[in-house]
């Protein structure tokens, strides 16, 4: 496909600003993902250049959280292998769905993710921990299922990661967050591969949308408050609102053409 300068125009700020809302409240993927559908990208280049640029982001976060000491790497390992085998199954079978077909399921999905949004983070809270095998078990479990869902689609992965970590796993959020983040990032990575090597990223578009969602995740980190967070969910609730009418004019148009 050629790239014109609107693509960029209308993808890199918003992916900067997925970048900001992410460092504050996490869920940045919910933003980055529709800014290329937006500009007007194919359903598969679009997933397959965002995994791109959402790898260069989730990379440098997941090296902070190992440098800080954040990871339980006996859990985190075994985790990556389950999200490893989901997102490369959930990659190639987004490849087998049309265009259309895919613009079904987001009318589907794009409702309970923004009821998600409103709701979701008040569901998370701590509870008595079980035992380790008890905890891999379920650690393990969600890592496939989720990896196949990010590899399918992936917006709000990191979210659904530490809601289900610490509901169902009873982690602590930060193990749930650093745990999260080795699954995050092999998800990426995985599906990326999967999607590169069947010809679906557009790399110039990636690594430049990759540097501004790295320099809006850098701005939401310095400028962190209470205060800050409480504009992250409208910004994503406005995206996915303009998204879900995208997506459903598409759908009208093409049944009566």
């Amino acid at each position: 496909m050629e790239l014109t300068f609107v693509h960029f125009l209308i993808i890199c700020p918003l992916v900067f600003i997925a970048g900001f809302v992410d460092a504050i409240a996490g869920g940045g993927g919910l933003i980055s993902l529709p800014a290329y559908l937006i500009s007007g990208l194919p359903v598969h280049q679009a997933i397959g250049t965002n995994k791109l640029s959402s790898a260069m982001g989730t990379t440098v976060a997941t090296v902070k959280y190992a440098i800080n000491g954040y990871i339980n790497w006996k859990i985190s390992i075994i985790c990556a292998l389950f999200a490893l085998a989901g997102s490369n199954l959930g990659a190639h079978l987004n490849l087998l769905i049309s265009d259309y077909i895919f613009k079904i399921v987001m009318l589907i999905i794009l409702p309970l993710t923004a009821f998600y949004v409103v709701k979701g983070k008040d569901w998370i809270n701590e509870k008595e921990p079980y035992t380790f095998g008890k905890t891999l078990i379920f650690c393990m479990l969600i890592a496939l299922v989720i990896g196949i869902y990010d590899g399918f689609y992936g917006p709000g992965t990191g979210t659904f990661l530490i809601l289900l970590l610490t509901t169902f796993a009873h982690l602590s959020l930060t193990e749930a967050n650093g745990i999260t983040k080795v699954i995050n990032l092999t998800t990426n990575i995985t599906s990326l591969v999967v999607f590169w090597m069947n010809g679906t990223v557009l790399i110039v578009l990636g690594l430049t949308a990759g540097v501004f969602g790295m320099a809006g995740n850098l701005l939401g980190a310095r400028f962190f408050s209470k205060g800050a967070a409480k504009i992250t969910k409208p910004i994503m609730i406005t995206v996915i609102t303009i998204f879900f009418i995208k997506v459903l004019y598409e759908i009208i148009k093409a049944n009566f053409n």
